[in-house]
């Protein structure tokens, strides 16, 4: 599993009540009470996925979407508490805002519940299966090596206390400084995941809410753009970002894993060029995947000299 986003499993019947109850805390001990509860919850989760994959890697992303997605919207809160602090939460450009590793440093317990969760589970699946998962744990949204840096601490901090098993510690590239610093990044990090969509969002300047359907529309029909960004990786500009992050990064750490994940996984031209980076491996949604291997095969083929049936546009 290229990216396990844990944020859906908050989404459930039984569990979002008690998310917004963590939402809604004034403390950090009422956060970490609601958090407790929510605790057997992603172990759960967890120990299902590790055990539904056998030994094969798992990148589970930390919680990253901004808080007030979990909440209702303003006209459908049923109390002034909560209505003030839907409005608290609110932000102008959410995208850019308080989500990803911008959270986990602000609220530190709840990174440190899910790492909880995610050891605690490899550790229970090792002693029934006698096979230890492949955990790798993932940060979102990093921009700046000390935010990583603490990041990390916390995580192995969190592990320490529950038991001994291994596991991996690596970030998401999805914003340009990322890339431009992935050297110093890459000090902190076993493993790089390139998160293209929101790569392709930041370095273009493009929403894609409001690109889609309106001026992107335009581009594609007026010959602007010749194919649409989030679909084809813009292999010049985002893709010299991507580029420069390898490089960067390897020169640091040559054996550093690095991989993409987002819809551009299952796209051919984009997969050949991951190919060309040296990438080692590309993530996309499952009914992508049949077409991700085809199109890795045929970029490996490729380079070898052999002549490969063309897929995609």
């Amino acid at each position: 599993i290229g990216l396990c986003r844990t944020e859906h499993m908050f989404m459930a019947d039984d569990r979002l009540p008690v998310v917004r109850e963590m939402i809604m805390a004034f403390s950090e001990d009422e956060r970490r009470n609601a958090l407790d509860r929510l605790l057997p919850h992603q172990q759960s989760d967890f120990e299902g996925i590790f055990e539904a994959m056998a030994g094969l890697p798992v990148t589970i992303r930390l919680l990253d979407p901004p808080l007030h997605e979990f909440l209702p919207p303003l006209e459908d809160a049923t109390d002034d508490r909560m209505r003030s602090r839907i409005r608290a939460l609110r932000e102008s450009n959410p995208m850019l805002g308080t989500r990803g590793c911008r959270l986990g440093l602000m609220f530190p317990e709840i990174y440190e519940m899910q790492v909880r969760a995610i050891i605690r589970a490899a550790i229970a699946v090792r002693e029934r299966t006698g096979d230890p998962p492949l955990v790798e744990i993932m940060h979102p949204l990093v921009g700046f090596r000390e935010e990583l840096h603490r990041l990390r601490a916390l995580t192995l901090a969190t592990a320490a206390d529950e038991g001994e098993i291994e596991f991996l510690v690596g970030t998401m590239i999805e914003l340009p400084r990322a890339c431009i610093r992935a050297d110093e990044i890459a000090e902190e990090a076993d493993f790089f995941s390139f998160g293209t969509n929101d790569l392709t969002q930041t370095a273009l300047g493009f929403s894609r809410d409001d690109a889609e359907g309106k001026f992107l529309t335009h581009y594609l029909q007026d010959g602007v753009l010749e194919r649409n960004p989030f679909e084809t990786l813009d292999q010049s500009g985002v893709g010299d970002l991507m580029k420069i992050a390898v490089e960067r990064g390897r020169s640091v750490k040559p054996d550093i894993k690095m991989g993409i994940c987002g819809e551009h996984g299952g796209e051919p031209a984009s997969v050949a060029f991951c190919h060309s980076l040296d990438l080692d491996y590309v993530s996309c949604s499952p009914f992508r995947v049949p077409l991700a291997r085809l199109a890795a095969a045929q970029a490996a083929l490729s380079e070898s000299g052999v002549e490969a049936v063309v897929v995609g546009g």
